[in-house]
């Protein structure tokens, strides 16, 4: 894949939106254009001292009044990774990535930072739970884009929220932390597909939000993405309680995974663990 505008935004797209300087293109700009998620990985060890280097790289990212909340924990034991990935079948590079770190949200430092500077402030509600997981997902993002930059290939995993009683004992986290995603990072096995990600005159909305016309909008997203990637029948979502549909895009992937919610566990580990979300 070249570094041509058109090109890029049409495999990130699958149409061209317009560009009012297309020559703008930077290189930076062309490799995030170009990223994907990847999975699996070659047996190449990745250095200690690339992922220190990449770690102090990805706490430069912007952080909400300079509190810095969020910790980053690397899981070497193999152990460890085992009794997390036990619980994800489908999921096994989460014990066989070359390098597996977890990306926290963590109110728990300034609240003791508070203490310690004899300015005891409670650090648990909404607003806390929010900076603090913006910190890390910011945080996580510049990682993975340092690390493509490496030659490395990375798969953010949101799903361990899903088991966090097994996920917070296996990392000893005490309350006000608690993990925003995983991230798998190693050497690419194979070269991975661009996600087509929707388009702008969706998601880009200028003066006031507008969408009057998303309805038409995501059926043509819909058959452009199923056009490049389209979901074979045995891929759609509970079929039993859904049935198959004819026309299987996007729109009724996501409408059928929302309607299975996640997360039950997080929100009452959350609330039992240092966050009352309250006024």
């Amino acid at each position: 894949m070249g570094d041509d505008p058109k090109e890029l935004l049409t495999d990130r797209f699958g149409e061209r939106p317009d560009l009012p300087k297309p020559d703008a293109l930077t290189p930076v700009m062309a490799k995030i254009l170009s990223r994907r998620t990847h999975r699996a990985y070659t047996d190449e060890p990745v250095r200690e001292e690339l992922i220190a280097l990449l770690l102090g790289v990805a706490l430069s990212a912007s952080s909400k009044s300079d509190f810095q909340q969020l910790s980053i924990i690397k899981l070497k034991d193999p152990q460890k990774r085992a009794k997390i990935g036990a619980h994800f079948p489908m999921m096994p590079w989460i014990g066989t990535s070359p390098v597996f770190l977890v990306f926290c949200a963590d109110a728990r430092r300034l609240e003791r930072i508070c203490t310690i500077s004899n300015h005891p402030q409670r650090n648990g509600d909404l607003e806390a739970f929010l900076n603090a997981s913006v910190d890390a997902a910011l945080a996580m993002q510049t990682f993975i884009l340092a690390a493509e930059s490496a030659g490395l290939g990375c798969c953010p995993i949101s799903v361990i929220r899903n088991q966090m009683e097994t996920v917070a004992h296996e990392l000893a986290l005490p309350d006000g932390v608690f993990p925003v995603a995983g991230l798998s990072v190693g050497y690419p096995a194979g070269k991975g597909h661009v996600s087509m990600r929707l388009p702008p005159s969706i998601t880009i909305h200028t003066d006031t939000y507008d969408d009057s016309a998303l309805e038409a909008e995501i059926n043509a997203y819909d058959r452009r993405r199923a056009a490049v990637h389209a979901v074979k029948r045995e891929q759609q979502r509970n079929p039993k309680l859904f049935g198959y549909a004819d026309f299987y895009g996007w729109s009724e992937d996501k409408a059928r995974q929302a309607a299975e919610p996640e997360g039950a566990s997080f929100v009452r580990y959350v609330r039992s663990h240092g966050f009352s979300f309250g006024s």
